[in-house]
Formats: structure tokens, sequence, C-alpha cells
């Protein structure tokens, strides 16, 4: 199990210079964070800039100074190489990527000005594009992955059904904190135990890198209304799964006021693309002999 990276997710020195800021820096170290916890290889890619022309260069976009056919000869021969490492390894969970890179972008990429159109545009980077059949994610994508996970937990039904949506973005290597595991699974508690809980579970949404909410029911329990409220003003981002099929207006599936501070999906796989999930991870079969 492994990913491809580009190579300045780990070596920062690899990039342009003046455009690393200790905001990626941050999304670096914990997107690396991730693989570690995970047990996920990370394979690095070269870097065919550094390559061309070398370290220490200035920003520019492929155009201006990529698009040549000694530049593209390079690109074939590591090409090859990333081939050779699939042929070895197997696919991998997906590609690593930074943004407006003119090389390694995943959604964006400083490509040039052309007529009217803009030097940053949409799409992968022109090595990137090499392997248009392998998942890519962009770094700030892939660092955010500590999930709280809002829901009712009243009864054995709902905390079955939580633990199921927890395993499930387990599954796809994310971290989950789920509060009916930390002790939030009680009728009877006294007036110190709530105060524990409250802080406890405020904690975990600031820890959080987004939260996902179970909203099911003729109307969303009022607890996590008040987690999604409490994330939504934080500027987190809030994932709202509802099954439930009745419709809380003409054009609500719930209450405005949650449909608005949330992107609502209404199955696991639409949770799953929303959350950017990697691919499921399946451990290798237990060998028969």
């Amino acid at each position: 199990m492994y990913v491809l990276c580009s190579p300045c997710i780990l070596s920062p020195a690899l990039r342009a210079k003046g455009i690393t800021h200790p905001s990626d820096i941050a999304l670096f170290a914990k997107s690396i964070g991730r693989c570690r916890k995970f047990g996920i290889e990370v394979v690095p890619l070269p870097c065919p800039e550094t390559r061309y022309l070398g370290p220490g260069r200035k920003p520019g976009t492929y155009l201006e100074r990529l698009n040549t056919p000694e530049f593209a000869t390079l690109l074939d021969e590591l090409c090859g190489k990333v081939n050779d490492i699939i042929q070895e390894r197997g696919p991998p969970l997906c590609i690593l990527g930074v943004n407006s890179s003119p090389t390694c972008g995943v959604t964006s990429t400083y490509y040039g000005a052309e007529g009217d159109t803009p030097a940053k545009q949409q799409g992968r980077g022109v090595f990137y594009a090499r392997f248009p059949d392998i998942p890519a994610q962009d770094v700030a994508v892939f660092s955010q992955y500590r999930i709280y996970l809002a829901a009712p937990l009243f009864s054995e039904a709902e905390r079955s059904y939580n633990t199921s949506i927890a395993e499930l973005l387990r599954e796809h290597c994310f971290e989950v904190f789920l509060p009916q595991d930390s002790g939030d699974n009680q009728a009877v508690r006294d007036k110190s135990e709530h105060a524990q809980i409250y802080r406890r579970n405020r904690r975990a949404i600031r820890d959080a890198d987004m939260v996902v909410a179970i909203i099911d029911g003729a109307d969303a329990d009022s607890g996590t209304s008040w987690e999604m409220g409490y994330a939504a003003g934080m500027k987190k981002t809030v994932i709202a799964l509802r099954t439930d099929f009745r419709m809380a207006g003409s054009h609500e599936r719930v209450n405005l006021m949650l449909e608005q501070a949330s992107r609502v999906v209404t199955s696991r796989d639409e949770l799953l693309s929303a959350a950017g999930a990697l691919p499921t991870i399946r451990q290798p079969e237990p060998s028969s002999a």
C-alpha cells in the first residue's frame, strides 16, 4: 500500500524560490503524518523541473520555461521510470500533488497564457497529465483527514449505524472521533460528567478537519445540530448525511440553516466523494501455503 508523491512534499527546498509558505509546510507535514498513521508507504516521484532547470530556480509557467523538445524527452524518460515502479509494486492508492505546479498540479496548473486564456488553468500539470488513469489528490485535500462524527446516539440502532459509518471512513484512511466511543453513551450521569463530555467533544470538533453529521429523522437531533453550527462557525467543512427521503420544505431536505451550513449527501458513496476519500484499503489475502 503506497502513494506516489511529488518530491517537494518531502523536500520543500525543491520548489521554486519564494513560493513556499509556512501553511504549505504544515500541509506537507500533515499529509506525511496521515501516511504514517495508516501505514501507507510514500514513494517520491522524480522532479522534472529540478532535473531540467536545477535547484533554486525562479517561478515560471510551462510555456515560459518548459515548453521545449528537451523537456518533453525528459518527461518521457521519467514517465518510463514511474511506470517501472507501478509495474513492480502494483497501482498506487493515488498520486499526491501540489496544485498550481506546472508539472505536478492536480486540479490547477500554471500552464501559461495563450491569447485570452489565463496563465493558471484547470487540470493536471504536464507530468501528472501523463498518468490519467491514476487518481490524484492535491496535498491540501489529502491533509484533511480528521473527522468528528456528529450523530444521535440514544438507541442501539443509532449507535450501530454510527459505528458502521465510522468504520467506513476509517477504511478510507480517515481518523474518526465518535463521541459514543469516548463516554457519551449513558443515560445516567452527573453534572460533572456532563461538563467533561461537553469540553471533550467541543475540543474534538476544534481539532477536526471536518465534521460529518448524520441528520436522518423527521428533524435533526438537537445535539448534532449544535455540533454542526459550532463547526460551521469555525469555517470547517461540514458534510451532512441524510438518507431519510422526507423533505422539510419545498426545496429543503432538512432545516434550511443546517442545509446552508453544510453539504448534504444522501448515500455512503456521496459521503466518501464529498470527504475526498482515498480508494478502499484492502488488506492482502492470507497465504494458503
